[in-house]
């Protein structure tokens, strides 16, 4: 009954307003919580894709998002908690879910609350395309510049080591490439000041994949490499003065 029920959840979730206020409303959000770490698998598999398609909601809806994932919220505090015992874990068929649903509430951390961004960091290093992407794709949720707190978080990507993923994955990784330049492009547009940059030799990634035609068919993409590239070329043409 109990995966029947976050099952039919799942799917009436999908993109559906009321039924997100409905559920975050009652004390469903807090029962997936306790699904997911106490259920049996089908349960537990199904109450992760239900939050999944909640936080997606949330996502797009600023209102709701600040109605349903107030940071200090019993409720959201489980669910978070949970969703990152799982990330660090990192053997769980829950995996992909979890990652996408950390992505889909990146507008609702703290410049101060970092603690998800180095379990992704790590994931950027996984043998399974399929996660490396999902942890790329999360991440850089957290650093575009439609996200208020982007400066901190790429800030913290840096800190956490993902430069150096994040360029391995732009040279070799198949199917990974263009989500990895795009997080790696977005970094460099937001602290192309910073000295891990250019100890990495992001600017030469950067120009080597400006030249791939593959990697710049999106005209998105292609602008925000650009950007990037003209501003660590703004900074590091200035020398190590300019770095802190």
């Amino acid at each position: 009954m109990k995966a029947m029920a976050a099952r039919a959840l799942w799917q009436l979730a999908k993109r559906n307003s009321p039924i997100f206020r409905s559920i975050t409303e009652s004390r469903a959000l807090l029962c997936f919580a306790i699904l997911v770490e106490k259920g049996s698998e089908e349960v537990q598999y199904n109450s992760a894709m239900a939050l999944t398609e909640i936080t997606a909601v949330a996502e797009l809806d600023a209102e709701l998002r600040r109605a349903a994932f107030k940071p200090n919220s019993p409720a959201c505090k489980a669910v978070i908690d949970q969703l990152l015992i799982i990330i660090e874990k990192a053997d769980s068929d829950l995996l992909i879910p979890c990652i996408k649903s950390i992505g889909n509430l990146a507008r609702t951390f703290r410049a101060t609350e970092t603690r998800m961004i180095s379990p992704l960091v790590k994931l950027l290093d996984e043998s399974e395309a399929d996660i490396s992407r999902e942890a790329c794709i999360a991440l850089r949720k957290f650093a575009c510049t439609d996200n208020y707190l982007h400066l901190d978080h790429s800030k913290a990507i840096i800190s956490a080591g993902g430069v150096k993923h994040l360029i391995q994955l732009v040279y070799f990784g198949e199917h990974v490439q263009i989500y990895a330049l795009e997080l790696l492009s977005y970094i460099s547009l937001h602290v192309p000041d910073h000295e891990e940059l250019a100890q990495a030799e992001v600017l030469t990634v950067l120009e080597w994949a400006s030249k791939q035609a593959y990697l710049n068919q999106d005209d998105y993409i292609e602008r925000v490499l650009q950007e990037a590239k003209g501003r660590l070329e703004l900074y590091q043409s200035r020398g190590s003065r300019g770095f802190h």
